[in-house]
């Protein structure tokens, strides 16, 4: 499918390498940012990140990002806090191509999430969209999957590098669900997913900075990760 929004040459294309580490890694890793040349200091105050990602029926989604072919794209509606009810939210389309990624985002004034069918949700979210992002859900109308993390934010001091880390994953299985289910969770092994990012101008600042992380560089999508753990489970 086409991408709606920006232009090409207007869009903030973005670098970044990710790891994968258990979470008994996390006094090393903390260690590795505070003690980082590049004075990196907290740029947000941590937060917990909510997801619903869509795909179609038969998840071509899920497979263009298990294969890694080098264009593939991820839909998700992403809102913040603890709050099911009638959060603020984003419908998020990430596109990457290669090694460099942007995303595309639809505010959503307000999305009530937790006691609505999903046919319910789907129109509400189709009528606060405009007509390009409206296309999107309408190829990608299958609420797969519900994820939810912490995650923490740090920047470089001069502005350019930014590192977050992940910890805390849940995912919640809708294929087979009339209602967002938030109860029943599968299993998921603890990890800690850090990323290094930076725009794509500053690709060697950011292979610079990852120099010296306790961690190998790793593949690693949670949409994946999620599909993964939630088709092991039937």
């Amino acid at each position: 499918m086409k991408a709606a929004g920006p232009a090409p040459d207007e869009r903030v294309y973005r670098y970044e390498v990710k790891f994968v580490a258990p979470t008994i890694r996390r006094s090393a890793v903390d260690s590795w940012v505070r003690t980082h040349g590049a004075g990196f200091r907290v740029a947000y105050p941590p937060r917990r990140i909510n997801n619903v990602y869509f795909d179609d029926h038969d998840l071509r989604t899920f497979d263009e990002n298990l294969t890694g072919i080098s264009r593939r794209t991820k839909v998700r509606f992403r809102w913040y806090g603890a709050s099911h009810e009638e959060p603020p939210g984003t419908l998020e389309l990430k596109f990457k191509r290669n090694r460099l990624g942007w995303k595309e985002n639809f505010r959503i004034p307000s999305l009530r999430i937790a006691g609505e069918p999903w046919s319910q949700i789907l129109r509400k979210l189709r009528g606060q969209l405009p007509v390009e992002g409206r296309a999107w859900i309408d190829a990608h109308p299958q609420p797969v999957l519900v994820n939810t993390y912490w995650r923490r934010y740090f920047v470089s001091s001069d502005g350019r590098v930014r590192v977050t880390i992940d910890e805390d994953q849940q995912v919640y299985d809708q294929r087979f669900h009339a209602s967002p289910n938030l109860t029943s969770r599968a299993n998921l092994p603890d990890a800690l997913i850090v990323e290094v990012k930076g725009d794509s101008d500053d690709y060697a600042l950011v292979g610079r900075a990852i120099q010296g992380i306790p961690l190998r560089v790793g593949r690693h999508s949670k949409y994946v990760v999620g599909v993964q753990s939630i088709l092991v489970e039937g």
